[in-house]
């Protein structure tokens, strides 16, 4: 299960495909995670714990959000020992004036940029593959 290490091959390769949904970053006390909320990413950290969630969850669930965003998926296996793949996407998408906060998964890296930059995004990934 060993994935790509090779900047240029990551690069070139990947796919990049938008995620159904729009999404917000929240934060609870450390604690249970409210029934009925399936969050992409959950995080400890000392000042809480931080959920990336459907936003019609946390607005089911009461919870206060920031950062209405879409997800974007980059379908390449990178691997975790990858150097420098996000920098080299995030330092193209900050040539575009856009934020973007990118998790990285076991399989993928996701970005998670805001909504209505969704197709700006896109464009600019799908400039590293033509």
């Amino acid at each position: 299960m060993v994935g790509e290490t090779n900047l240029d091959v990551l690069l070139r390769t990947m796919s990049a495909q938008l995620v159904d949904g729009l999404y917000v970053f929240a934060t609870l006390a450390e604690g249970v995670v409210p029934s009925g909320i399936r969050p992409k990413m959950l995080f400890h950290e000392a000042e809480g714990m931080t959920l990336i969630l459907l936003k019609s969850e946390a607005e089911a669930a009461g919870i206060d959000y920031e950062f209405p965003c879409r997800m974007i998926t980059l379908n390449i296996h990178s691997s975790l020992e990858a150097v420098g793949f996000l920098a080299r996407i995030t330092t193209a998408l900050e040539k575009h004036d856009m934020g973007v906060n990118p998790v990285s998964g076991f399989y993928h890296d996701h970005l998670f940029v805001p909504d209505g930059r969704e197709h700006d995004a896109l464009a600019v990934l799908n400039a590293f593959t033509a």
